[in-house]
């Protein structure tokens, strides 16, 4: 993968400066400029510059030398970002208060109280086949590392809670069968839809709301002081995932898509089933029944997981309505 096209002066120089030998510099006017977006999570230079930073720690780029990783002018630059980023958060997604009840009751109670807008039932009943392939094309950033940002929290937590996480990665990744990767799984459905399987294909194509989604759980699952919001958004993501799954799956049988792109959303719907039992209790309960400080960050991970999802959603459905299809300007 190479790097994106920038999205406005902040990525320009911060791409230019990537790819160029000796120091990285970006000019700070341009961080404040970035730090002063009315709306971080439709600004589109922010969020690609920020993506690109967290790439750095995936996959990489092609143009890019591997040494800029661990950079200390690129982690800086991250560093800020991710400051505007979090600080955004923190005002939208107020953190739930603890309360006295079991804690995996009352972590399902703030997932299963957070309606989003009806994107699913859309993709379900309404949506033609060109919206759907724009659905997976945007999905396909995440769902091609698949489970890679939660893997991070592996080393960074003990006990119960980590047998449990790598319990429900080890299915993630396969199972110990290359060829049943979730993400291999995705890539198998992208190319039965005539799409581009390539990691990182459409990032060009893809949304602020929907890069700030993907950009989340680089921020959580990079930083060991937000470990049990990392494992919070795990639990809300697989909590929404299985019902959802088989109205998806559904979606793509009625405008003809072949069975393997379907495949991948059938999977889920009985993985996810499974996966959300071990994610409420045996991971998130486990994790706060040892540290009983981090409810308050669990809690908080789950309701940012389902707030920029719901984001992302209202922006794709907005886009159908006006009729468009969305490409990133």
């Amino acid at each position: 993968m190479r790097l994106p096209t920038p999205r406005g002066p902040l990525s320009e120089a911060a791409f230019s400066a990537l790819t160029s030998p000796g120091t990285f510099e970006v000019s700070h006017p341009l961080v404040e400029q970035a730090r002063a977006a009315a709306d971080v999570l439709h600004c589109d230079d922010l969020q690609l510059t920020l993506w690109v930073a967290y790439e750095l720690h995936y996959r990489g780029f092609d143009d890019v030398g591997d040494e800029r990783e661990w950079d200390p002018d690129v982690l800086r630059l991250r560093r800020d970002l991710e400051e505007v980023f979090e600080a955004e958060l923190r005002q939208r997604v107020p953190t739930p208060s603890v309360d006295e009840r079991d804690f995996p009751t009352q972590l399902r109670e703030v997932i299963e109280t957070a309606a989003g807008p009806p994107l699913v039932p859309h993709l379900h009943r309404h949506a033609d086949r060109a919206q759907l392939l724009q659905f997976l094309r945007q999905r396909s950033l995440y769902h091609l590392k698949e489970s890679d940002p939660h893997a991070f929290v592996v080393p960074r937590v003990d006990g119960r809670a980590k047998v449990a996480l790598a319990e429900l990665l080890y299915d993630e990744f396969g199972s110990g069968r290359p060829e049943a990767l979730h993400s291999k799984l995705f890539a198998d459905a992208l190319s039965g839809a005539g799409l581009d399987p390539g990691y990182g294909a459409y990032v060009d194509e893809t949304p602020a709301t929907t890069l700030a989604v993907n950009n989340l759980m680089s921020l959580l699952g990079l930083h060991r002081r937000l470990r049990g919001a990392a494992l919070g958004h795990l639990a809300a993501f697989e909590t929404t995932s299985s019902v959802p799954c088989r109205k998806i799956a559904a979606g793509l049988e009625r405008v003809g898509l072949p069975d393997v792109v379907a495949a991948y959303f059938h999977e889920h719907v009985e993985a996810d089933a499974v996966h959300e039992q071990v994610a409420l209790r045996d991971i998130c309960g486990s994790l706060v029944a040892d540290q009983p400080a981090l409810a308050g960050d669990v809690l908080f991970g789950a309701a940012a997981c389902l707030a920029l999802d719901a984001v992302a959603a209202e922006d794709l459905l907005a886009t159908w309505a006006a009729g468009g299809l969305g490409a990133a300007s």
